[in-house]
């Protein structure tokens, strides 16, 4: 049977440039992410910094450019994408900026919605999601790099200790952010992404000047896999239609690319009686079939039902009967020599309501 979004691409998201806080212009930033090996970027600058500069986006040798915004100052901070003029965010409740950003034909992620920040330096200043009665958003951000990253440094110690190994450290999305997440899709679709967090920071030691995480790194880190069933063609228009329509439905996964590359994961059901087939972020009613897994590597696969274990797996390959209707989401762990399993991948669910 052909598969029914035959096109994956990888992008990063939540990228921040001199627009905003972070170190580098557009140049350093599509420079890295071609090192890296990706499709497609887009930038998420602080709204109160700056205005939409949307005379970046486009490709930049090779890679598609997006513009979007990250909306939010001391909490509630809000993933903007497809909009065409900033969003106030000082005067605005969380709620009041959603519906300006759906209104513009944007949609939306709440970022980093359960970070608890850096103890060393920052004294543990985290930007959270508070108000969990507000609608129309699309998703959430479960996994960003640098809000995990930092939640290690507890010391100076520490922070060399979590530079050196960074790839092998890294905390999976938290069980509160998950547990929310669960909750939520037992009412709603909802869709998760990943995400940098980029800023590649410099930091000056005499005459010295070192930027420890840097966008070359930091780009290979949590990536957002998007499946589509066209091929990108070139068009920016054609493209971002194609790359937005994916993310808005949860036809994509999330993993760290840096551990080892996630590209080729495939998660879907196959119902028994006519072959249909079912993608990541897709509903239908309830009938028996076979949900299939596909590993690039080897790894140690869970498969969730609404929030609970309900199978395990080692190697590259699963596949499992399915004669119950429920949520179903992928968890993937990849074995290192030294800090043994770490987290991997995670798909969005398949809705079998």
């Amino acid at each position: 049977m052909e598969r029914v979004f035959p096109f994956e691409y990888i992008g990063n998201l939540h990228i921040h440039t001199t627009h905003s806080d972070g170190g580098g212009g557009i140049k350093e930033v599509t420079e890295a992410a071609r090192a890296v090996g990706l499709d497609f970027i887009i930038l998420n600058d602080h709204s109160y910094l700056t205005q939409l500069h949307l005379e970046d986006q486009g490709y930049h040798k090779g890679i598609l450019v997006l513009v979007g915004s990250e909306i939010g100052t001391s909490s509630h901070h809000y993933l903007a994408f497809n909009i065409t003029h900033q969003v106030n965010d000082e005067s605005y409740s969380p709620q009041e900026v959603i519906d300006a950003v759906n209104i513009q034909g944007g949609f939306g992620f709440l970022a980093h919605p359960f970070e608890r920040g850096m103890h060393f330096l920052q004294n543990s200043v985290s930007y959270t999601w508070r108000d969990w009665s507000v609608k129309g958003y699309t998703g959430i951000c479960i996994w960003n790099f640098s809000s995990r990253w930092k939640e290690n440094v507890k010391s100076f110690w520490h922070g060399i200790f979590h530079l050196i190994f960074k790839k092998y450290t890294l905390k999976g999305p938290s069980k509160k952010t998950l547990a929310t997440w669960d909750r939520l899709c037992s009412e709603e679709r909802i869709v998760v992404i990943g995400g940098s967090d980029a800023h590649a920071s410099s930091i000056k030691i005499g005459f010295i000047k070192l930027t420890p995480l840097s966008y070359e790194y930091l780009l290979n880190t949590i990536n957002t896999h998007i499946l589509t069933p066209s091929p990108l063609s070139g068009d920016v228009t054609k493209d971002k239609k194609i790359i937005y329509t994916s993310l808005r439905e949860g036809n994509c996964f999330i993993a760290h690319d840096g551990l080892y590359s996630a590209k080729g994961f495939s998660f879907s059901f196959h119902r028994e009686e006519n072959k249909e087939r079912l993608e990541m972020g897709q509903e239908a009613k309830f009938y028996p079939g076979v949900l299939v897994i596909k590993l690039p590597g080897p790894g140690l696969t869970r498969i969730m039902k609404d929030g609970s274990l309900f199978k395990t797996a080692h190697g590259s390959g699963l596949s499992v009967n399915i004669h119950e209707r429920g949520i179903y989401r992928v968890e993937v762990l990849r074995k290192t020599h030294i800090f043994g399993w770490r987290p991997w991948i995670f798909s969005n669910p398949i809705y079998l309501r």
